[in-house]
């Protein structure tokens, strides 16, 4: 992946800061009985001052499982959030960081922000180190509808 950055936690902006600590805490409530892999995921709406957080929830024939990303997504449009402007995902991978999966990815494309694209942030949970780039480096050829702005 090219166009990603790696920069230290402690000089990022406050507000990512918190996004990235509130994915960390709701990871700790994770039900990943199966894989013991658990994920946090956090998202700020545009315009929004309230954070919207899932955890991963499994299940043993595995399909019915719930990414956190997924899991936080329907928060926020349940308080009438369509357009996210930044989203960050912790988790404990060796070596590594966690980026969405294609199925979330593909979900959270669907909420891009005004500008056509969400900032993305994967951390673990020491938080030391972040991954920063855009969903539109992780999923550059996106299935998105034309008609964004539709009132329901």
């Amino acid at each position: 992946m090219e166009n990603f950055k790696i920069l230290n936690f402690n000089l990022l902006n406050p507000i990512v800061q918190n996004l990235i600590k509130e994915a960390a805490e709701v990871r700790k409530k994770a039900y990943c009985t199966y894989s013991h892999f658990a994920v946090g995921a956090a998202i700020l709406a545009e315009g929004g001052d309230k954070v919207y957080t899932g955890c991963n929830i499994e299940n043993v024939a595995y399909s019915p499982t719930i990414c956190a990303e997924r899991s936080a997504v329907p928060k926020a449009v349940e308080d009438g959030h369509l357009k996210f402007e930044m989203v960050a995902v912790v988790a404990n991978s060796d070596g590594s960081y966690t980026a969405p999966c294609g199925v979330c990815r593909q979900t959270l494309a669907e909420f891009r922000g005004s500008n056509g694209d969400i900032d993305i942030y994967l951390s673990k949970p020491e938080m030391d180190q972040v991954l920063v780039t855009k969903l539109s480096q992780l999923l550059p050829l996106s299935f998105v509808s034309f008609n964004k702005d539709v009132d329901f």
